[in-house]
Parts: structure tokens; C-alpha cells; sequence
């Protein structure tokens, strides 16, 4: 009975109020842009990349960072990313008694190294992948063919949502050479 009084008494304002000062008690804060320690960066993605041209979007989007696009002008960059693999792959994981595939395993994987124009490596050769898994029924090939493509749009944006952070991790880049 005294609780039913005591919020009945209360302001819907001031309810809102101790809301509000419980949620920022929690450390819930809205996503924000990454902030980068470099001002430029050239990004070497094949020009038929969907994952790079998701990869400069994000970036170019992202603020405070330019994006050099010409490969002629990459000295000029603070930094250069290095794509060096980007691989698609679908593997069989499951067949029934008579041999047909029942499911897939979906892969992406991404290599890359994050180095200065003088060759200095701030992020070394790493590689991320991502897996989903497939199944498969060959009465609805249309369909699982279009949800083949939504899982690959969606791993590819996980990985560059990944980069991004890893990119946004990195603070100290001295231009001299080691």
C-alpha cells in the first residue's frame, strides 16, 4: 500500500527523472563514430570488392578521416591498409543417406596489415573470418540462393564493423622510419 502511494504521488517527470539517472548510472551510451589517431588513410581494396567499397563507405562516413582513393597518391596518407586476402568460401557439412547436401558452412575471410607510407607496421598481418552455417533444400534452391547472399552481406559487414574498431584501436603513428 505504501509503495502504490508513494508512485502514485510522484511526478510523471520525476519518474522520468530517476529514469534517466539510472540508465547513465549503467554506462549505457549511444555508438559513436570512431576516432582515429591518423587524418588520412589509403585503402588498397580491389575495385570490384563489395566488402571494400563497404570498407571505404564506413570510413568516409565515419568522419575526421579522409580517404585517399588514388594508389598513386598513397605516400601522401598517414596510413596505408593492405588488403591482402579476401576469400569467399562454402564448404559442405552435411549430406543425408543418399549423398545429397543438407547443409553448408559459409565462410568469409579477410587478411590485412595496417603500415605507414615509410613500411612501419601498426597493425601486422591479421586475419578475421566469419561463419555461418547453411542448410540446404534443393526444392527451394531460388530462395536458399537469396539467403546465401543475405548471410554473406552480413558476415561482410560484421568483419568491417570489426576493422573499423581495430583501425579506431590504433594511437601512436610516428612517420620516421624504425
Amino acid at each position: 500500500m505504501r509503495r502504490r502511494h508513494l508512485l502514485a504521488c510522484l511526478p510523471s517527470a520525476g519518474l522520468l527523472g530517476l529514469m534517466a539517472a539510472g540508465l547513465s548510472g549503467c554506462g549505457f551510451a549511444l555508438r559513436t563514430p570512431p576516432k582515429f589517431a591518423f587524418a588520412t588513410i589509403y585503402a588498397g581494396v580491389a575495385p570490384n570488392s563489395q566488402l571494400g567499397v563497404e570498407l571505404k563507405r564506413n570510413l568516409a562516413a565515419a568522419g575526421g578521416v579522409t580517404l585517399v582513393t588514388d594508389a598513386k597518391a598513397q605516400n601522401k596518407a598517414d596510413v596505408i591498409l593492405d588488403i591482402l586476402q579476401e576469400l569467399r568460401e562454402k564448404v559442405v557439412v552435411g549430406v543425408n543417406a543418399s549423398g545429397q547436401v543438407r547443409e553448408f558452412e559459409l565462410r568469409l575471410r579477410l587478411r590485412f596489415r595496417l603500415r605507414t607510407p615509410q613500411g612501419r607496421e601498426l597493425i601486422s598481418d591479421t586475419e578475421m573470418v566469419q561463419q555461418r552455417t547453411l542448410s540446404f533444400n534443393e526444392t527451394v534452391v531460388l530462395a536458399k540462393e537469396a539467403e546465401e547472399q543475405l548471410l554473406y552481406r552480413n558476415m561482410q559487414s560484421d568483419i568491417v564493423q570489426q576493422l573499423m574498431r581495430r583501425l579506431a584501436a590504433v594511437r601512436h603513428i610516428t612517420t620516421a622510419p624504425d
